[in-house]
C-alpha cells in the first residue's frame, strides 16, 4: 500500500510539475538570447512549441505540414508555432541551412544544451506542447501524416 501511495504521488507531482511552461533562456537563429516567458505571453494566444531535429524524418515531415497549413488556421485560431532544435553542438551548424532549403516561416530556438527539453522531460521527438497563458495545455507525442489534423481540432476547442 505504501508503494502505490508514493506512486500516485510522484505521478501527481509530475503532472502538476507538467502545467507551468519553464521560464528558460534559449537563443534563436542570430545567437539573440530569448526569455521564454518574456517572449511568448500574449494573453490567451496559444504557442505551439515543436520540438526537432535535424536528424528526425518525423520532425521534419511534421513541420513541412504545419508550415504549409499554418496561415488557413489562423483565421479559425490565434496561434503562433516555435520550431525548437533540439540539435547538439554537433549537429547545431545543419539547421540554419535546413531551414533556409525549407522556406519554414517559424520562429526557430536553439535548445543546443537541451535544457528546455530536460525541463519538460521530453524523451523522444517530435514532441508538440501548446502553450497559454503560460501554462501548458496540451501535449502530442511523435507524429504520423495526420496528426497536424488532430492538433489543429485541439487548437480550436483551446
Amino acid at each position: 500500500m505504501k508503494k502505490l501511495t508514493l506512486l500516485f504521488f510522484f505521478i501527481g507531482l509530475h503532472a502538476f510539475a507538467q502545467t507551468s511552461f519553464p521560464d528558460l533562456n534559449l537563443t534563436n537563429l542570430d545567437g539573440k538570447t530569448i526569455t521564454l516567458k518574456t517572449e511568448f505571453n500574449e494573453p490567451d494566444k496559444l504557442y505551439v512549441f515543436s520540438f526537432w531535429a535535424t536528424w528526425c524524418a518525423p520532425c521534419i515531415n511534421e513541420l513541412d505540414e504545419l508550415n504549409d497549413i499554418q496561415e488557413d488556421w489562423k483565421k479559425e485560431a490565434n496561434f503562433e508555432i516555435i520550431a525548437v532544435s533540439t540539435d547538439d553542438s554537433r549537429t547545431q551548424k545543419r539547421v540554419k541551412p535546413l531551414i533556409n532549403g525549407k522556406g519554414w516561416t517559424y520562429k526557430i530556438l536553439l535548445d543546443t544544451n537541451q535544457d528546455l527539453k530536460r525541463a519538460l522531460s521530453i524523451v523522444n521527438i517530435p514532441y508538440t506542447i501548446v502553450v497559454k497563458n503560460n501554462k501548458i495545455v496540451h501535449i502530442q507525442n511523435g507524429y504520423v501524416p495526420g496528426s497536424e489534423i488532430e492538433l489543429f481540432e485541439k487548437l480550436k476547442t483551446l
